[in-house]
């Protein structure tokens, strides 16, 4: 578990806040000699007469705690360097080994954010496929059925000319990935489902599944999606406008 700092900023910002209002009130002595009643009143209603402090406060909080969670896990990531990023027992590589330009990504199947990010994602394969190196993590946190269909991705890589194809044809999908749906999505993506269904009981799997979720947590990832582009992370949806300037960057 995390140490909550926006919880503790907040407090001494109150402590702040509380300040400010007995000076206002009652002036420097009020704050050298405070009437604890007095000044809980006073706090009380310069609040309700200025709640848009709070707001701006909380707004402030969340964004420094994401600020902060993201030079976290930029710092991780430059201490890990590239290369866990790109190991074949877990992540699907395509794209020459030696592109200038690499792209990660941590997924799970029915994450919402997976999904949106998936239109710039897939525009950017398409055109950079054979320059850009690509690296798929599977990483299913979003309960049972996510896990299903991430050992079905990681069965689907022993036909390895089906396996981008299926990849985004569940991204692409609006309901719950389940194993029906999963299986679905495989015969029309043209595997050969009893091969896949097969594949995917070997422990292999389990290991795979494991080991991507313990560079995410070495990496300070928790989330879905993840990118890392260029050594850049990034957590949270991408669009083609996001997605071109960490190219860049």
């Amino acid at each position: 578990m995390k140490f909550d700092w926006r919880m503790v900023a907040l407090s001494s910002l109150c402590g702040a806040v509380l300040s400010l209002a007995v000076i206002y009130e009652f002036g420097w002595a009020g704050l050298l000699q405070p009437d604890p009643a007095a000044t809980e009143k006073t706090v009380h209603d310069y609040l309700l007469a200025h709640p848009e402090i709070l707001v701006d406060m909380e707004n402030n909080l969340q964004e420094k705690q994401a600020q902060d969670e993201e030079t976290a896990r930029q710092k991780a990531v430059d201490k890990l360097g590239l290369k866990p990023f790109f190991d074949p027992k877990f992540a699907f590589l395509t794209g020459p080994a030696n592109a200038k330009t690499t792209m990660v990504e941590f997924f799970d199947y029915n994450c919402p954010y997976c999904r949106a990010s998936i239109p710039a994602v897939k525009k950017f394969y398409e055109k950079n496929k054979n320059t850009v190196r690509f690296s798929f993590i599977e990483f299913p946190i979003k309960g049972p059925q996510s896990i299903v269909a991430a050992r079905a991705a990681m069965a689907a890589r022993k036909q390895p000319d089906k396996y981008v194809a299926f990849h985004f044809a569940l991204m692409e999908q609006s309901d719950l990935v389940n194993e029906a749906l999963m299986l679905d999505v495989a015969r029309k993506s043209g595997l050969d489902v009893a091969k896949l269904q097969a594949d995917m009981k070997d422990p292999a799997i389990d290991t795979a599944i494991a080991a991507a979720h313990n560079l995410a947590e070495a990496a300070d990832i928790d989330g879905t999606p993840a990118f890392i582009i260029n050594g850049r992370i990034r957590e949270g949806a991408l669009n083609d406008k996001l997605l071109a300037a960490m190219v860049k960057s």
